[in-house]
């Protein structure tokens, strides 16, 4: 990955933020990076990109939840109606990183797929929004195995949980968006 993040730098703070919201969907989260622009290099916004992620309130977390899809379903923002070629570009992009990342779930059987689904519908229940998990690397199965586990967590556990792979997921995608360039 090339170290130049000079694109990223030089945006308007607007566009920067539309560009940050494809790798957490948290506005809080978004501004606070781009607040901390200049970026020496793409660790330091990497580094940045996880502290805030784990500076989130749970009400921003919520929002970066928000625009998770259930594993084994189709990203959220792709059936949202964009308002803009840029904004539908976003949107393309972050259905792309969710389907790549959830690949594992892609080619799964049908019967795991049946119970993610059911297991996806007792978190939700149990817990008030989507289960998150980093699916990248892993097999449907692993997924599943870690949703049964995480049933049984507090309700503040779970929490703490759903922040260290809300932190990674930024920090993958956060790599993907800066390779783009």
């Amino acid at each position: 990955m090339s170290g130049e993040i000079g694109w990223l730098n030089s945006l308007p703070l607007d566009h920067a933020e539309a560009e940050l919201l494809t790798c957490c969907a948290s506005r809080t989260w978004a501004r606070k990076v781009v607040a901390r622009r200049p970026y020496e290099n793409s660790e330091s916004l990497i580094a940045a990109a996880v502290t805030g992620v784990c500076e989130l309130s749970w009400p921003d977390v919520e929002e970066a939840l928000s625009a998770h899809p259930r594993i084994g379903e189709r990203s959220k923002v792709a059936a949202a109606v964009a308002v803009s070629f840029a904004s539908a570009e976003k949107a393309r992009r972050e259905a792309h990183w969710s389907r790549s990342e959830q690949s594992g779930a892609a080619t799964a059987d049908p019967a795991v797929l049946r119970e993610l689904a059911a297991g996806n519908f007792a978190y939700e229940e149990r817990f008030g929004h989507v289960f998150l998990i980093r699916a990248t690397g892993r097999s449907a199965e692993e997924m599943l195995t870690e949703l049964r586990k995480r049933l049984d967590n507090a309700v503040e556990d779970e929490r703490v949980v759903i922040a260290a792979e809300l932190a990674e997921i930024t920090r993958l995608r956060v790599r993907k968006l800066l390779e783009q360039r």
